[in-house]
């Protein structure tokens, strides 16, 4: 049977467009559709279960996205060739999805839910993440499943002061702005993104401009929806309620929250009391009461007092550690408190502590990223750890979870940016979160901050961040905003906006807004009192260290990088990594090659300056090359019957023959007559000697040439004519004049003629004549 597809189309007005799709793939799962765009194709299904499971009490929502290696052409890396656990850029995904979707269920919905999306497809020119919130809601909207509004996710950059859209891979680079909005067709939802020191007022702008894009894909979804046909939400077994048994908790327990609340008490003194009055109020039910409705009282109970808290905040403009709405918690800072990292740093903000560690290191231990979407490395990154004991818990530990994940990008994408471009080392930053009642991201950032610049690192200028909160109450339509949330200001709160930056602008920011039609009034508010906030923490950061140091510490490598001809790699390696190995091992160092653009680009790691030193000295002799005419010193290393061979002093390794014909203007019969093993002293290069095909190297052509003996005789000089047959010398090879046929003279009968005289005048020693045939013995006269 052939399927029935329905299709919608987005015009994104620049050429680009988007399709969804529905009616071909999937078709069991409760909704399915395929969003397109260029290339890229992902497929995003919905399943919820029709019940929920006995005792549930929350909703049991997965949101899972997967990239597969065939959607790019391209194998699993590693030894097992399938994909496995997913990708840190998976999770982070999730999370851009999950955050927009999961306030819209309603909140008595506890059926099992998953919204699977996938990457088929893949376009280089794409950005699939953007796509998937989209993807998500289309599904949804072709489900019965309940479900508050329909949403969207656009990414949007800044290119040449214009915004896009979904920009590719290769804008997004050249961009000063990237930012993924999740909204509805009224109201904003999610933010998260990066920035080069952008203004609030242009963040806002940016907010703007994606929101309108989102309804234009919205619109969209209504119209597929329609095509299809709108099914009719399912049934499901709602909450039970009981009026009575809420005006009883309400009545009993909320002054004592309001009062407590109203305290400014610290978080477990806080608790310790609110745990006090739910005892209290329990205590009141009898046990036939609490058997039946005790769930109920206990939701009660804390509905009771989220809203005793929020007034308080509302009434008393307090909050529930006494502060104003715009105060930041004490704070104070070390740095250099770890003896052996590179650098180190403890920033504590109230009951929120966090350790920084800097670790610095070569190329070799960049974060290597391999997806079917992006493969390349990362210079510089960052890892968060939230153990359970931060929070006073014993939990179980399962490895890193999306939270912490999620944690940690933000906190790397708030820092990046203020890395400069030529720092040589690979850098990783890890933050251990020792305490936490609130906005443990924001002080990794500030601890992050500090151990870099303790590290030495020289950065751009330092970075601070701050989370915001909000309070809100539609029936009067008061709001507050609050600076530097507590945790349970987060948890009983409307909004939770954490904003970083420095001085001059914001470099990351991350919202999640949990109400309805939030107005942009508020957001700018947020924004501004954000910012007044960041640059209060910012003064505490830069009392205690205003500029990076220097240098790296003592103890700290010291990274050294050169650049040699492309040539000169393989013998800078060695056969089977010979050279190489025997250098490190020698130095202490840790040498990283890496081929780039036919050049060879090394790098040199190490704590002594003595081992960077000799690397530098061996390469420097690998790559030496001795020019035609000039001057070098050498020395002497070993002796030989013909000569000496002599090592350049510049170049340590690098050896050449010096001729005994070159030691000397006079005749030398023993090498060691002119010079000995260790002698030093300078020789020219002469180049390569046209005969042997090797370097020759001179000593006596330094030297000044010795006048002629004043007995030496020049020869005569014989100016006569000679013909083609060479007569009167020397007869052609085919006969005549004292040569037989084979080229030999009789050296009996010829006329040799008269000799020039002997520089010495010495008589000559008699020649015993030899045989005519090859190795024949003397003949007699």
């Amino acid at each position: 049977m052939i399927p029935n597809v329905t299709k919608e189309i987005i015009d994104l007005g620049d050429g680009r467009s988007i399709s969804i799709e529905t009616g071909k793939l999937a078709k069991q799962a409760d909704g399915s559709v395929v969003v397109q765009m260029g290339n890229a194709m992902l497929l995003a299904t919905v399943v919820s279960a029709r019940t929920a499971s006995p005792g549930i009490d929350f909703l049991p929502l997965t949101l899972d996205y997967r990239e597969k290696f065939a959607a790019a052409g391209r194998f699993p890396g590693g030894f097992f060739k399938r994909e496995a656990r997913p990708s840190d850029g998976e999770v982070l995904t999730m999370r851009l999805v999950d955050r927009v979707l999961r306030p819209l269920f309603p909140k008595d919905y506890h059926a099992e839910t998953q919204v699977m999306i996938q990457l088929m497809s893949h376009d280089e020119e794409v950005m699939p993440d953007a796509l998937a919130g989209l993807a998500a809601s289309a599904a949804l909207a072709l489900s019965d499943i309940p479900f508050a509004t329909l949403i969207s996710e656009v990414r949007v950059a800044r290119l040449n002061g214009q915004f896009i859209i979904n920009p590719s891979k290769a804008q997004l680079a050249e961009s000063d702005i990237d930012m993924m909005i999740g909204a509805s067709m009224d109201s904003i939802a999610m933010v998260e993104g990066e920035m080069k020191e952008i203004s609030e007022a242009e963040m806002i702008e940016a907010i703007k401009f994606a929101h309108e894009a989102i309804k234009v894909q919205i619109a969209a979804q209504e119209r597929l929806q329609a095509a299809v046909g709108k099914k009719e939400v399912r049934t499901y077994e709602q909450e039970r309620s009981d009026d009575a048994v809420l005006a009883k908790v309400k009545e009993l327990a909320y002054d004592k929250y309001f009062a407590i609340a109203s305290e400014g008490s610290a978080k477990h003194e806080r608790s310790e009391k609110f745990a006090g009055v739910k005892e209290e109020v329990k205590a009141s039910f009898t046990d036939e009461e609490l058997l039946e409705n005790g769930d109920l009282i206990s939701k009660y109970l804390n509905k009771v007092n989220k809203e005793a808290v929020r007034n308080v905040i509302l009434d008393n403009g307090t909050r529930l550690d006494g502060r104003k709405t715009n105060e930041i918690r004490p704070i104070w800072c070390e740095v250099d408190y770890l003896p052996s990292t590179h650098g180190s740093a403890l920033f504590t903000r109230g009951e929120t502590q966090a350790l920084a560690t800097v670790t610095l290191g070569t190329s070799r231990e960049a974060n290597i990223i391999d997806r079917p979407t992006d493969q390349g490395e990362e210079r510089f990154y960052l890892h968060y750890n939230f153990p359970p004991f931060s929070t006073g818990e014993a939990k179980p530990l399962r490895g890193t979870s999306r939270r912490e994940v999620g944690h940690g990008n933000l906190a790397q994408r708030a820092l990046k940016n203020m890395l400069p471009a030529e720092v040589p080392y690979t850098v990783r930053v890890v933050s251990e979160v020792l305490e936490s009642n609130g906005s443990s991201s924001m002080a990794t950032v500030c601890a992050g901050t500090l151990a870099l610049m303790d590290a030495g690192i020289q950065m751009i200028r330092p970075v601070s961040g701050i989370a915001m909160g909000l309070i809100s109450d539609d029936a009067t339509g008061r709001w507050a905003v609050l600076s530097d949330i507590l945790g349970d200001e987060d948890h009983l709160g409307d909004m939770d906006f954490k904003v970083t930056g420095t001085s001059e602008g914001i470099t990351a920011c991350q919202m999640d807004i949990k109400i309805s039609g939030l107005k942009y009034e508020i957001m700018e508010q947020a924004l501004n009192q954000a910012r007044e906030g960041r640059l209060h923490i910012l003064g505490k950061l830069t009392e205690v260290i205003d500029t990076p140091r220097e240098d790296v510490k003592r103890h700290a490598p010291k990274i050294i990088k050169v650049t040699i001809p492309g040539a000169f790699i393989g013998a800078l390696i060695g056969p089977g990594g010979k050279v190489i190995q025997e250098l490190q091992k020698a130095s202490g160092t840790t040498i990283v090659i890496n081929e780039v653009d036919e050049q060879g680009e090394v790098e040199i790691l190490g704590t002594s300056p003595e081992g960077i030193q000799m690397v530098l000295n061996k390469i420097d002799s690998i790559i030496f090359k001795p020019q035609v005419g000039e001057t070098y010193s050498v020395k002497v290393i070993k002796m030989l019957d013909f000569g000496a061979v002599v090592e350049y002093l510049d170049a340590p390794g690098n050896e050449v023959l010096l001729h005994v014909s070159e030691l000397d203007w006079a005749r030398t019969e023993n090498v060691s007559d002119v010079v000995n093993m260790g002698d030093v002293f300078d020789v020219k290069y002469i180049g390569i000697d046209p005969k042997t095909r090797k370097e020759k190297v001179s000593r006596k052509a330094l030297m000044p040439r010795p006048p002629r003996d004043e007995n030496y005789v020049p020869r005569e000089r014989d100016d006569r004519p000679r013909d083609n047959d060479r007569g009167g010398y020397r007869d052609n090879r085919n006969g005549g004049g004292g040569r037989d046929n084979r080229g030999r003279d009789d050296r009996n009968s010829r006329d040799r003629g008269p000799r020039e005289e002997r520089r010495d005048d010495a008589p000559r020693e008699p020649r015993e004549p030899r045989n005519e045939d090859n190795g024949g013995e003397p003949q007699e006269s």
